[in-house]
């Protein structure tokens, strides 16, 4: 269930960077293979280059939840800090003296 509002929210804001010289260079190259080859030979390019497809983009929406998850963690650790600060300059303020237990 994560992973579906993880996948979600890649959806939402992945930009897919503009590749349009290496687009049209691996297009010429599938062309120029496929007119060599036969049709058996054909249907095995397709697969591999669908495989390929598939392997990027699982990559890609996993790259983008290590970040975010990456992104939270951070938050969450300075969100804990700035509390743990506030608490502290509270403390400081008002005079009041904690007392650790191991001090004694």
């Amino acid at each position: 269930m994560e992973n579906k509002l993880l996948k979600e929210l890649y959806d939402h804001f992945y930009i897919c960077p503009e590749l349009d010289e290496q687009e049209n260079e691996v297009e010429e190259c599938h062309k120029a293979l496929i007119a060599t080859l036969e049709k058996p030979e054909r249907k095995l390019v397709l697969r591999i280059i669908d495989a390929q497809d598939s392997i990027r983009e699982q990559t890609s929406l996993d790259s983008f939840i290590a970040g975010f998850e990456l992104a939270w963690r951070l938050s969450a650790e300075l969100h804990n800090d700035e509390n743990e600060r506030s608490f502290s300059c509270r403390t400081r303020r008002s005079g009041a003296h904690l007392v650790d237990k191991r001090d004694k």
